[in-house]
């Protein structure tokens, strides 16, 4: 049966190492940290005092006036990624009802509403602002963006934790197969920085409290790894059916060649540590893409540095790429970002989609010592060229969810 092809044809970013894609893939390869400090709520007092923080962020440049007020800071890293993979793509002259939205986001306005909570604890008094609930509503983000634009297709939005980003783009190219649109706007973004989160996964011994060194606290498949490190920010993609895409001439950027979603049906938090969800997961999205493992030409894993995540993610690697593992570069960008949640698997995969087209892979940070149980090329601390025909992103969350998505160099 033919099966419709899947191009993406516009990006857009917001990160903590650079909000737009020029300056996010610049510093990713150059090696640029982007944790620091916290500074978007008072941390002292809590056990983790550091995050990956969107740097030099004024809304006014992306948003209407009236909607700065009014929308949570997750929705404006939203609307900024979506206006940049929009005008990257040229889609702004297509017919309304033919262009949808999916966002992914794990937590939505988890920030306006626990501050609002704060707020009320510390007056006693219940007077909020009226736009309350329509700022931390997970889906408004993605009506505000349908609403600038007028956007009127499919509209969707997708919370699977960590994956929710990449499940985002999945949705989106099972829309476009089913006829429901020709191009959608693929976003995740995430802002979870405020107490209640810090408190909530410090509690849950997630994170890293290497407070007094910040850049070197993320660091992927280190030895010393002790957990992840909150981060922020957003991704967009124009995700378009390769008909639609040739019809009004738009440059492609990559080829959609595979997706696949599982869960592991084992645990809220842990992943299953023989790594059997993650290991169906990626044989999955390579037999959609009619792939064999050794035609993968770099692969950004999940990778958040913590003892067990990493050490689980490494023994999948092995197992599904067998005698290939040895030789394919393996990096986790979050050791510049942090961990993004529903943000990541978005602007991971623009990382796999620059790979392909400029032939140089990201770093993996702060990979000093290595692990043995860790034994993979996790291209350590500087970037490397190589030449990648597809690539593999990998974003696994509470839940068990598994996600792997593979994206490959466009070709008639």
């Amino acid at each position: 049966m033919f099966k419709e092809r899947i191009v993406i044809t516009g990006m857009g970013a917001v990160t903590p190492i650079g909000i737009g894609v020029p300056d996010y893939w610049r510093n990713l390869l150059s090696g640029k940290p982007g944790i620091g400090p916290i500074t978007r709520f008072d941390a002292e007092g809590l056990p983790v005092r550091i995050a990956g923080e969107v740097k030099d962020f004024d809304p006014a440049l992306y948003l209407p006036k009236k909607l700065i007020a009014q929308t949570d800071i997750f929705m404006q890293f939203a609307f900024a990624a979506a206006g940049e993979a929009i005008q990257s793509g040229g889609i702004a002259g297509m017919p309304p009802s033919r262009v949808g939205i999916v966002l992914g986001t794990a937590l939505g306005g988890i920030s306006t509403a626990a501050g609002t909570q704060e707020q009320i604890t510390r007056s006693g008094s219940y007077r909020v602002t009226p736009h309350l609930v329509p700022k931390f509503l997970s889906n408004i983000a993605a009506a505000h963006i349908a609403i600038a634009n007028g956007f009127k297709g499919p509209s969707y939005t997708v919370s699977t934790a960590c994956s929710s980003g990449a499940d985002a783009i999945g949705m989106a190219a099972m829309l476009l197969r089913a006829g429901q649109a020709d191009a959608i706007v693929a976003a995740g973004a995430e802002s979870i920085l405020c107490a209640l989160m810090d408190a909530g996964l410090s509690a849950a011994r997630a994170m890293s409290a290497r407070n007094e060194e910040p850049e070197r606290a993320s660091r992927p498949f280190d030895r010393g790894r002790d957990g992840f490190v909150m981060g922020e920010g957003a991704g967009a993609l124009i995700v378009e059916t390769l008909s639609s895409a040739r019809a009004r001439g738009a440059e492609i950027l990559a080829e959609l060649l595979g997706y696949a979603n599982c869960t592991d049906a084992y645990h809220v938090t842990s992943p299953d540590p023989d790594g059997s969800g993650e290991i169906r997961c990626m044989r999955q999205a390579l037999a959609e893409a009619g792939l064999a493992p050794e035609d993968i030409g770099y692969v950004n894993a999940h990778g958040t540095s913590t003892p067990l995540g990493d050490k689980v993610e490494s023994q999948a690697l092995r197992e599904v790429f067998g005698e290939a593992a040895a030789r394919i570069p393996v990096s986790s960008t979050k050791g510049a970002t942090g961990h993004l949640m529903g943000a990541g698997g978005v602007t991971e995969l623009i990382a796999c989609i620059q790979a392909i087209r400029e032939g140089v892979v990201p770093p993996t940070l702060n990979y000093e010592e290595p692990d043995p149980e860790c034994d993979l090329d996790y291209v350590p601390n500087e970037s490397r060229e190589a030449k990648v025909d597809a690539a593999m992103s990998n974003s696994f969350g509470f839940g068990g969810q598994n996600t792997s998505i593979i994206v490959g160099r466009y070709r008639e």
